[in-house]
């Protein structure tokens, strides 16, 4: 769905009217259809003083960036849990606390990292951050690999309900890859596909589907047997630059404890640089943008890359740690049983690899202190709203920034029962520029929640538009994806880009400027000069959205051609008792 983002005159005297925000938004949020909610049951209002003091807080050097089982996780569970109880909602995690325990492994390179090709006889190191990055998620004391052999594989995508697979030989059957190291294209082929291409929207046109993203490919190629996979980088179809690739793998890595890690992971998991892997290709006797058009075809088939090897050796440091999501709740008057969540993630990446001013501290203000702040002043205004009908869970997820790892546990070992879950209502980056004339929700828009959000989004006098950058494929990069998965309704919001003040221009430019120059960097920093209206805004959304869902009985679904739909039928007796 896609609708003007024109203003409105009463659009305009609308937002004149917001002050972080009044009671001029809390009237003109009430739905036009059934239901329970009105004005009359709001009694507070979100307050971007608030936000902005909890973001100071959260992303100060004091908190030293909110690594998973660092001092700065101490700091930061302690804070958010105390917050939570200052507002009045009860511990909602384990044994009657205030946590869920999160086990993960915690892989670390403590020694150098040896890696290089093999060209021709000719062993051509390579530069471990600069060139390439490494890591191994199966616990092992040594990776020691010589010489083993580079198969490309293309896209790395099974998708037979798609009609493609990257993994057929010329006889038709499967390669092996045993022993082998795969490299892989980042996205899908659609992202670079020529949309007068007769093969175009078979990946949904631009929009990244989730064989576009790399644990998707890691996963894919271990199902297979491969010793290792290295996708290659390039700006474009990643959505993002090499220092977000080498900062996020410069720091520990850590994983869910599974019972067999080599289902999911191949003994190695990397990154090359685009300029790496052409040179490679070339060494090879092939083209690299050559390969990459023919892996835009269904007569692709994997090419060896002849005479090439591939050779790495490091030691790997294995242990296991105790993390936490933080859980608060309010307790529903006449379903309690029945549960709506609230999410957003706490962490991010910790201290690692200084910047050009020499910083360490990964702050992780936008990513995602802004969320957790977010969740905050939601937990405040609900509990402050008479008590609800269903019950509200508000969740702080752990280890999203490696790879939704808390999001994850809590899918597998929900403190509310999935079946009778409503849905997921996740913050992750909220808008800092000022209020927007729109509000986008991450993905396709297609689902009853997005509806659910367009509804009340149009109430505040503004627009509503599905994910203007699908190519990015943030559905699956934040912790909704991981209730998605197991059937629950969930949704992001994303912060609209066309500004009151800068319009489209604007918000596109402060979007690509966050992401070249703070997105998983030093740089991402609380600003006192930050205009957090926007986010105030977007908030309420959120809390009227709430609201709502809270005190009536409708449950929110998937539509039929969704991925989600048939695992969230199989609990459909939970909501019709």
């Amino acid at each position: 769905m896609k609708v003007s983002t024109v203003p409105t005159l009463a659009a305009l005297a609308l937002l004149a009217g917001i002050s972080g925000v009044g009671p001029a938004l809390a009237a003109a949020t009430a739905p036009t259809g059934p239901g329970p909610f009105a004005p009359g049951r709001v009694t507070a209002h979100v307050d971007a003083a608030r936000l902005s003091e909890h973001i100071r807080v959260l992303a100060s050097d004091a908190f030293e960036g909110r690594g998973p089982g660092t001092p700065g996780e101490t700091k930061t569970v302690g804070y958010i849990a105390s917050k939570f109880k200052a507002a009045g909602l009860l511990p909602g995690g384990d044994k009657g606390g205030w946590t869920q325990a999160v086990p993960l492994r915690r892989f670390e390179t403590p020694g150098p990292i040896s890696v290089s090709f093999t060209e021709g006889g000719q062993g051509h190191p390579l530069t471990e951050l600069d060139d390439i990055v490494v890591h191994s998620l199966v616990p092992t004391a040594h990776v020691t690999v010589k010489d083993a052999p580079l198969v490309f594989v293309g896209y790395g995508v099974t998708a037979p309900e798609r009609g493609w697979n990257d993994f057929k030989g010329p006889d038709g059957k499967d390669i092996d890859l045993k022993g082998k190291i795969a490299v892989v294209l980042i996205n899908d082929p659609d992202g670079e596909m020529d949309p007068a291409d007769p093969l175009y929207g078979r990946f949904d046109d631009k929009a990244m589907t989730l064989y576009g993203r790399w644990t998707y490919k890691y996963a894919e190629a271990a199902r297979r047997g491969a010793l290792g996979v290295l996708i290659v980088h390039e700006t474009a179809p990643a959505a993002y630059g090499w220092n977000t690739v080498k900062n996020s793998n410069s720091a520990p890595q850590f994983d869910i404890v599974r019972p067999d890690p080599a289902a999911l992971h191949p003994l190695i998991e990397g990154w090359i640089q685009r300029d790496v892997a052409a040179a490679l290709f070339k060494a090879a006797g092939l083209d690299f943008e050559a390969e990459k058009a023919r892996a835009r075809t269904l007569g692709f088939t994997p090419a060896v890359l002849a005479g090439a090897g591939f050779s790495a050796d490091y030691a790997v440091a294995t242990s296991t740690i105790v993390s936490h999501n933080v859980v608060g709740r309010i307790r529903g008057t006449t379903h309690p049983g029945e549960a709506l969540l609230f999410g957003a993630h706490w962490d991010h990446l910790g201290i690692g690899l200084p910047d050009a001013r020499g910083d360490k501290i990964y702050n992780g203000a936008v990513d995602n202190a802004t969320g957790v702040a977010g969740l905050l002043e939601l937990a405040r205004v609900l509990k402050a709203d008479p008590k609800p009908r269903r019950s509200l869970w508000f969740v702080a997820f752990t280890a999203e920034e490696k790879g939704l790892l808390g999001s994850e546990y809590y899918a597998a070992h929900p403190l509310a029962p999935l079946g009778t879950t409503v849905g997921l209502l996740n913050l992750d980056v909220m808008n800092v520029n000022g209020r927007a004339w729109n509000l986008s929700t991450r993905g396709k828009g297609d689902a009853d929640l997005d509806r659910l959000v367009a509804r009340f989004t149009t109430a505040q006098g503004r627009t509503y538009n599905h994910d203007s950058h699908l190519e990015e494929g943030s559905y699956y990069r934040a912790d909704h994806f991981s209730l998605a998965k197991v059937g629950v309704p969930a949704l992001t919001l994303t912060a609209g880009l066309h500004l009151v003040k800068g319009g489209n221009a604007g918000g596109e430019a402060a979007h690509k400027d966050y992401v070249a120059k703070r997105y998983h960097q030093p740089a991402d920093e609380w600003n006192p000069d930050w205009d957090l209206s926007g986010a105030a805004a977007d908030l309420e959304v959120y809390r009227s959205l709430g609201d709502y869902l809270a005190n009536n009985r409708e449950w929110p679904g998937w539509p039929d051609r969704s991925e989600f739909k048939a695992i969230r039928d199989t609990t459909a007796a939970a909501r019709n008792p």
